[in-house]
């Protein structure tokens, strides 16, 4: 018998700038649901790509004073980068700039047209550029679109319109008929609600006299609406209407966020009843990942970047605390310090400590050879009968519940320490019963290790293979009495994380990409600067210049300055200020009192004026062109190499000819230029 298929797609992303946690967030819940239908043993194809053809894009390159096409293949490289860099396993990446999706979306566009559902007339309302979606005023909040919190533009223009409100008791009856439609349920009941309360209205499927997108094909003035074009990629990421489309379709899971359910769960399939398409399986609309309650996105300008978080502290660590931190289906606030916690309290001290324990004893006491078993006592055989989960996993990974999954795995983990902690095997004179002791722990270990594989795929294969295991199907994730096999000399599965990141991995030679390898050579890249808010400020009790300020650093947590502005500054001018700090300058005594980095401020003529940079405590401040690579601590020389080239001009902080900036904008300097920053 074949392998069953399973079809699974992430939205396709806009590449108007660098992606962000989100744009992780959504492919790592996808990839973890990929790799769990592999262990079912089924044939997966995983689908994502870019949105190429929006007004936003258009936008962004007149911005950057360069044409959409050059702009994108300065942005789509760091998705497909992405991809990589979180070990997503996709097995497509499509973009809808590609010959073969501009021909398909035509043709589908076309066959519309001839079947009548795709009209011409003219479209006036409000629109949002951040979603490329016209609103209704009910809609708004304040007047504004209520995910990009911006004023929607009033639009009045020729449009072709699609006949949506043709569709609307055959999408109702869908979602009714099929449950499972849309997931979770909340969102189902919200699109059914809407669907009861409020008429479809034909939809705008074009723009008129614009240079960017998808020509109609038969209208050279007028381009594809944005959203009827990206939904097709499903499509034309299978090679629709080919051998690979006929194997594939239709999607078993489309994995969206829950700003873009509407267009999935109405617009789509309406779409695809047009064409007498089949129609997908399930649309999952999962929750927002949060900064201070709001939305992560580049247009709010909070932004995490998803690649520094991987280089900086581990591609799995990253996974796994979007995976556990965030509840399925439900929004979620993520920070750096809620990473290091989970990295240093369950994947360092449970899972690393747990590996390290079973292969020093299987060293120690069978020249690292996994025992033969004797007879399991009560103690086993309650070790035992926990591991067996792996149908229970696979029901919580069915309802998409992946954080309990999760959550069970761990537990499982858990109970292998507590056994060896009762057991103590390391006191145990009888061989026969330490070797059972030993296999049992190892062979639970192998099912733990086999079930993690889904959340943590690089730690999951290099655990495996320690132990002479591999990660092969969920049929092996059964308790069994003939593992055998040698095991490796022990090794750090996972590393505390300090407070402080640590430096990133430099790439081998052969990887490293010419820019980047430059970008690091430049010792400004040691720098961590970032935005700090200032708390309590103190005259400091043994120095007449110096003040003692308490500054908050968002994820990286509260420290102490001590800084010599009294002669500038008073204690009430201080509190509550944004600044830039070195946060990785090596902690110092100053009269008595720990200065755990060093705030910025820039002088001339005898004046000191700190900087102004805009952001969120914590915020990262960069050199426009020079990527990050933070050390884990930099000393004062080492600083006043880099400092050396800091300077101002029209009242901006830059380094050399690089300007100061964080994601939120430059780093300001309101004083003369040519100022010293120091």
């Amino acid at each position: 018998m074949p392998k069953p298929k399973f079809y699974i797609t992430t939205a396709i992303d806009y590449p108007n700038g660098p992606p962000h946690v989100g744009h992780a967030y959504e492919k790592i819940i996808t990839d973890c649901i990929a790799r769990w239908h592999k262990l079912r043993g089924e044939r997966v194809f995983f689908l994502t790509g870019t949105d190429e053809n929006s007004q936003k894009i258009q936008e962004a390159a007149q911005a950057a004073h360069t044409k959409p096409k050059a702009f994108l293949e300065t942005t789509v490289p760091l998705f497909i980068e992405l991809c990589k860099a979180l070990n997503i396993s996709i097995d497509g990446f499509i973009r809808t700039t590609a010959a073969k999706h501009k021909r398909i979306a035509q043709k589908l566009f076309e066959d519309a047209h001839k079947h009548g559902d795709i009209y011409k007339g003219e479209y006036e309302g409000l629109y949002c550029v951040g979603c490329e979606a016209f609103y209704t005023e009910k809609d708004l909040v304040d007047g504004k679109c209520p995910t990009h919190e911006r004023p929607a533009e009033h639009y009045k223009e020729e449009s072709y319109f699609f006949r949506l409100s043709k569709y609307q008791q055959k999408v109702k009856d869908l979602i009714l008929q099929h449950p499972d439609f849309i997931q979770p349920e909340s969102k189902r009941k919200e699109i059914l609600n809407r669907l009861e309360s409020d008429p479809l209205r034909d939809l705008s499927v074009s723009r008129h006299k614009r240079g960017w997108g998808i020509q109609v094909p038969f209208d050279k003035s007028h381009r594809i609406y944005v959203w009827y074009d990206a939904l097709i990629n499903y499509l034309s990421g299978i090679g629709y209407p080919g051998t690979k489309y006929q194997k594939l379709w239709p999607a078993d899971l489309h994995m969206i966020g829950r700003d873009i359910t509407w267009f999935h769960t109405v617009i789509w399939p309406a779409m695809l009843m047009s064409a007498d398409l089949p129609l997908p399986k399930t649309v999952y609309s999962h929750g927002f990942l949060t900064v201070n309650g709001k939305k992560i996105s580049k247009s709010l300008g909070n932004a995490i970047d998803p690649l520094y978080l991987a280089k900086t502290y581990g591609v799995d660590a990253l996974r796994y605390t979007l995976l556990r931190e965030v509840p399925a289906g439900e929004d979620g606030d993520f920070s750096e310090a809620k990473l290091i916690e989970r990295n240093n309290t369950e994947l360092a001290d449970e899972i690393g400590n747990l590996l390290q324990r079973v292969l020093v004893m299987l060293h120690k006491y069978n020249n690292g050879a996994i025992p033969k078993p004797a007879r399991f006592e009560k103690f086993d055989k309650e070790l035992i009968d926990k591991t067996a989960i792996a149908s229970e996993i696979d029901a919580l990974m069915l309802k998409f519940t992946w954080h309990h999954a999760l959550e069970k795995v761990m537990g499982l983990v858990h109970a292998i320490n507590k056994y060896l902690t009762a057991t103590e095997p390391w006191k145990e004179q009888d061989q026969s019963r330490r070797d059972t002791i030993l296999y049992t722990a190892t062979e639970s270990l192998r099912i733990a290790t086999l079930l993690l594989w889904p959340f943590l795929p690089t730690s999951a294969e290099k655990a495996a293979a320690l132990l002479g295991q591999k990660i092969t199907n969920l049929k092996k994730a059964t308790f069994g009495r003939a593992t055998k096999g040698t095991v490796s000399q022990p090794e750090i599965l996972f590393k505390k994380i300090e407070t402080t990141p640590a430096a990133p991995a430099a790439p081998a030679k052969d990887e490293a990409k010419p820019a980047a390898a430059e970008a690091a050579k430049d010792p400004f890249a040691q720098l961590d600067l970032r935005v700090a808010r200032v708390q309590r400020v103190e005259p400091h009790p043994d120095a007449d210049k110096l003040l003692v300020l308490q500054i908050d650093l968002g994820p990286l947590g509260q420290r102490q300055l001590v800084a010599g502005l009294k002669q500038w500054y008073t204690t009430e001018d201080l509190k509550g200020r944004l600044l830039v700090v070195v946060a990785n300058l090596k902690p110092a005594m100053l009269r008595g009192k720990e200065s755990r980095g060093m705030l910025l401020a820039a002088e001339k003529e005898g004046n000191v004026l700190t900087l102004t940079p805009k952001g969120d405590p914590g915020d990262r401040v960069i050199a426009e062109g020079i990527e990050p690579n933070p050390a884990a601590q930099v000393t004062i020389d080492q600083f006043a190499v880099v400092a050396k080239k800091f300077t101002t001009r029209n009242k901006q902080a830059l380094y050399g000819a690089h300007a100061l900036r964080t994601a939120q904008g430059p780093v300001e300097a309101d004083i003369a230029d040519g100022a010293q920053i120091r």
